[in-house]
């Protein structure tokens, strides 16, 4: 197997504080892999330190076979922080034609690769080209995709991004995943940290879940699925849960959670529960129910079992 990224046991501390303790990951070459966790996990310290903008107190990284700290192994990478940084008086394609040269690609060479992404992004239209617009003049969003596209100019082999779908509306964001999947099919590697678990269960091959610095869990989406199954049930009820179905959904002799999404529910039986007696209890109270399905848990589910309540707000102080 070919790694983009191989992280051995790396840690960074800070006064009093340890941001990222012992973390190894294997990243395997043309994959999306997912760095999962709450707000100051340690994530971000953990991106920092594979682009050697900090070095690790103990441990290595590799990328693509080589030591982040030799001589232009960090050209074949390309990096979205979660901090945006655009010359906002500066014109979107002048400012992209800086990028490009930052990084080695120049003249018609540079506006080719300018003008596709625009195109690509929607940023260049008949009806307007906002490559000729200064940066404040663009909403967030189309900023997000400026730059986005001074990530990519250069075509490195490993894509990170840092929090990537921060404060994008449904449209840029389903651009943004949808340009994520192509570079994969092109057969690059694209690491990003969220937050967002239903973006990494959409999109990853693998995912990695960190808390309070430390690895919690790591693999293929699907493996990580199947050891985490337990008993998952996705129940869908007409018109919602009223509170004698609320009850039934409180029983912990039955149910040990039930996240409530309005009129859906993943439900995760408590051990030794018979679901055809949740079933009945449900039939009984009153409920319609429209779905009743034996599932794998979602990440959702297995991030709040594995990192629970008590690891969110932990996360929420620190460094990220």
């Amino acid at each position: 197997m070919t790694l983009a990224l191989d992280i051995r046991s790396i840690t960074k501390r800070y006064s009093g504080h340890v941001a990222v303790r012992d973390l190894s990951l294997q990243v395997p070459k043309g994959t999306v892999y997912g760095l999962l966790g709450p707000n100051g996990a340690g994530k971000t310290t953990t991106i920092r330190m594979l682009l050697n903008i900090i070095a690790p107190d103990e441990g290595s990284i590799a990328i693509l076979g080589r030591l982040n700290t030799e001589k232009g192994v960090l050209d074949q990478a390309g990096y979205l922080p979660e901090e945006r940084g655009l010359y906002r008086k500066m014109q979107v394609r002048r400012l992209l034609r800086f990028l490009a040269e930052l990084k080695g690609v120049k003249g018609a060479e540079a506006d080719r690769r300018i003008d596709a992404w625009l195109d690509k992004l929607s940023l260049r239209t008949a009806e307007k080209d906002w490559g000729a617009a200064k940066v404040d003049e663009l909403s967030r969003g189309m900023q997000q995709k400026v730059q986005f596209i001074g990530t990519l100019l250069h075509e490195p082999q490993l894509v990170i991004l840092d929090e990537p779908f921060s404060g994008l509306d449904p449209i840029n964001s389903q651009a943004l995943k949808d340009t994520i999947l192509e570079l994969r099919r092109a057969g690059r590697t694209v690491l990003f940290s969220t937050h967002l678990m239903d973006n990494a269960e959409r999109m990853c091959d693998a995912v990695c879940i960190i808390a309070r610095g430390e690895k919690v869990l790591d693999g293929a989406v699907a493996q990580v699925k199947a050891e985490h199954g337990g008993a998952h049930l996705a129940l869908g009820l007409a018109g919602g849960a009223t509170a004698a179905v609320s009850e039934v959904l409180n029983d912990r002799s039955i149910v040990a959670r039930a996240d409530d999404h309005n009129r859906f529910f993943e439900i995760e039986l408590s051990p030794g529960a018979d679901a055809q007696v949740l079933l009945r209890r449900l039939v009984e109270s009153g409920a319609i129910v429209e779905r009743f399905e034996k599932v794998q848990p979602s990440l959702h589910q297995i991030f709040l079992q594995k990192v629970g309540a008590s690891g969110i707000e932990d996360g929420m102080t620190g460094h990220g």
